[in-house]
């Protein structure tokens, strides 16, 4: 959890998609309260990306660890340019 941190990161379903669809995910957070039907396609998506996948107890802790005041349910690390 304290690598996204201090990491470069994207907040959010839709850039957390596209950046494992476009190889540039390197690990994904997934809050464990998040709605499995955003949850379930995503860790699919990982699996077939071969993408680490970290679950964290909340939405609200990842929202905090990612520097926002407001909860979110996935985020990930992404390889530097």
């Amino acid at each position: 959890m304290e690598r996204i941190k201090t990491s470069t990161h994207v907040v959010g379903l839709k850039q957390t998609k596209k950046a494992i669809e476009s190889n540039k995910a390197q690990l994904v957070f997934i809050a464990q309260d998040a709605d499995s039907y955003v949850v379930f396609p995503l860790e699919k998506l990982c699996e077939e990306k071969s993408v680490e996948i970290v679950y964290v107890s909340s939405m609200k802790e990842l929202g905090k660890a990612c520097h926002i005041d407001v909860p979110t349910a996935v985020a990930t690390i992404v390889k530097d340019a």
